[in-house]
């Protein structure tokens, strides 16, 4: 696994991490057609819970996202977006570092294709991630913010032995949040957890 360096001197993670029958890769402008089509089949899912999927996604956006993504690592608001994809290249989600905590910190964002939930997807592409991160010189701690009653992105982070360190009221985003947001975070990482069915 192969670790650059940013032009700020500081280590960035991989842009590619081989999980076997997953692998976690860095946008690319030629994943239009599969990224569109897995968004817009997850849209109904997605949105009672992200932001930014209050409307449906357009060509035009996830070209613009595309292009973001792939001309800069980290992205100009300090995110590295990876798409997860199967051996055969199929899209099955899409998970993120965002630089938005503190110095030493990142966050770990995520959405996974409604074809494809309940497979432990995520939060094996969570794990390698937070295994990723820690090994970052600057970066001594990885968080999950999610809503509260948001039950299936609050339970990777419990399956990955993160901390829920902060329960708070914070700003309705998402017309399923309940306005309570919970703040998970990890200093270590456990092993990896089990594929779905294992």
């Amino acid at each position: 696994m192969t670790i650059g360096f940013s032009t700020h001197s500081r280590p960035t993670p991989p842009e590619r991490i081989d999980l076997g029958d997953l692998l976690l890769r860095r946008w690319r402008t030629s994943d239009l057609t599969r990224q569109f089509a897995a968004l817009t089949a997850s849209h109904a899912h997605l949105r009672p819970w992200m932001a930014w999927a209050e409307q449906p996604p357009t060509l035009a956006g996830q070209r613009r996202t595309l292009q973001n993504s792939a001309a800069h690592w980290p992205t100009p608001d300090g995110c590295y977006r990876y798409g997860i994809f199967t051996a055969s290249g199929e899209v099955v989600g899409g998970i993120g570092l965002h630089d938005r905590v503190d110095p030493t910190a990142l966050e770990i964002g995520y959405w996974c294709h409604v074809a494809h939930t309940g497979r432990g997807i995520i939060a094996r592409a969570a794990h390698a991630l937070t295994t990723t991160a820690l090994t970052l010189r600057h970066i001594s701690r990885l968080e999950i913010h999610c809503d509260a009653a948001n039950v299936r992105s609050a339970a990777v982070p419990r399956r990955l032995g993160y901390e829920l360190i902060s329960t708070a009221s914070r700003p309705r985003t998402a017309p399923a949040d309940s306005g309570i947001g919970m703040v998970w975070a990890t200093t270590s990482c456990r092993p990896e957890p089990p594929r779905a069915g294992r």
